[in-house]
């Protein structure tokens, strides 16, 4: 049987959710799911390599990319750093029948949908927004500002739940990769997505 397209999953959520740590647990239990790579603008950090952790572009490479609606979304963070998700590494993915994670916001999120209808949307939530509270209030490395800032900004993310196709509640790592998995399993068993075998059925 001829292999299906991959799915693209657009996974968010607050800070401090856990989503990451859930990304990586699908990634690591399905080898046929690949981790969106991201372009920016922003110096290459030790340690980070091209084509892996970021595709590292300069301003003029990045606002040509955009002109030519090489992005299926980007943001400019704090008037500095661009962040882009390359159109054509998606599609490469898709293509070659591989399913792909992209971790963003929900700004960037419903961007994606806007151009990428097929896009699978999943918000990652807390099991009670007072876990999510005490999570956030426990990072030693932020000030307190900064802290606030991302409850606020979790608040706002939350209330944007009802724009997703499917919400994971993030009690257990385990459960929440389960969760996921079936999410890609039901997804390749809807109709619209089956088009050509139904063909080939009819025909037979």
């Amino acid at each position: 049987m001829e292999k299906q397209k991959g799915l693209l999953l657009v996974v968010s959520g607050p800070s401090g959710v856990g989503k990451g740590t859930i990304c990586k647990a699908v990634i690591n239990r399905n080898p046929g799911v690949k981790l969106s790579v991201s372009a920016t603008t922003r110096a290459k950090r030790p340690g980070e390599e091209e084509g892996k952790s970021y595709f590292f572009k300069t301003r003029e490479e990045f606002e040509r990319m955009i002109r030519d609606g090489e992005l299926l979304e980007h943001v400019l963070l704090f008037n500095s750093n661009y962040y882009g998700t390359p159109r054509a590494n998606i599609e490469a993915e898709i293509a070659a029948c591989n399913d792909i994670i992209l971790e963003i916001d929900y700004h960037g999120a419903l961007t994606v949908k806007k151009t990428y209808p097929d896009a699978v949307l999943i918000f990652v939530a807390p099991p009670v927004m007072e876990e999510l509270k005490t999570r956030l209030e426990h990072r030693a490395s932020e000030s307190e500002d900064a802290k606030r800032i991302r409850l606020k900004t979790a608040m706002e993310e939350m209330r944007m739940i009802g724009a997703y196709d499917y919400v994971v509640v993030n009690d257990s790592v385990e459960k929440a990769v389960t969760a996921i998995e079936a999410i890609m399993t039901a997804e390749k068993c809807k109709v619209s997505r089956n088009e050509a075998l139904l063909k080939k059925l009819m025909e037979e």
